[in-house]
């Protein structure tokens, strides 16, 4: 049985996802996260004191 669309939201017609959509997402939740976080190295000296003046309001 069909169910009544008419002054649904378009997002709230639309078929659920099939198995295929479910296993690709389901496949990146077990990725692990450094795939969307990339790591980077630490700050030098010399970064972090012009980092300090910008905090206290002056020109690095």
């Amino acid at each position: 049985m069909q169910r009544p669309t008419e002054g649904r939201h378009i997002a709230d017609r639309r078929a659920p996802a099939g198995k295929a959509r479910t296993a690709a997402f389901l496949r990146l939740d077990r990725a692990p996260r450094e795939t969307f976080h990339v790591s980077r190295d630490g700050a030098g000296a010399n970064r972090i004191v012009q980092f300090l003046r910008i905090a206290r309001g002056r020109l690095a």
